[in-house]
């Protein structure tokens, strides 16, 4: 169980990482080969930084991991739903930042997932269960 309780903070940690790697860049004058939407780009920038502290709390606890997990899920989709809501409305969002959100939300709602079923298996054992 705590193998893959550190697998999944690990990819958490890494998909943090490369987030703030890939924000950063763009935020110093990148050019990503497509229009950039300023306000989610600072919104991935800073939860890089909240990916990284999701993973180091999900190294440590299980539960609270699957708590964080969560709250980046719920985040990432509304902002996933308004950029979607922008776009259809002729608001300068590339197809590519729509793509790029819906694949941090579901890996973020994998994580979610992951953390829960380790967080529910743990519970069970602690109780004399399967």
């Amino acid at each position: 169980m705590k193998i893959t309780q550190n697998a999944l903070a690990l990819v958490a940690m890494l998909f943090g990482l490369v987030t703030i790697f890939a924000g950063t860049r763009v935020l110093l004058g990148s050019d990503p080969g497509y229009i950039v939407y300023r306000p989610l780009l600072i919104y991935n920038a800073v939860m890089g930084i909240v990916y990284v502290s999701a993973s180091i709390i999900a190294f440590r606890n299980v539960k609270q991991g699957m708590y964080a997990a969560a709250v980046i899920f719920a985040l990432n989709l509304v902002v996933l739903s308004t950029i979607y809501y922008l776009y259809t409305k002729g608001s300068p969002i590339a197809i590519d930042s729509l793509r790029a959100m819906t694949l941090r939300t579901v890996v973020w709602l994998a994580l979610f997932a992951g953390f829960g079923w380790l967080s529910y298996r743990n519970t069970a054992r602690l109780k004399g269960g399967s």
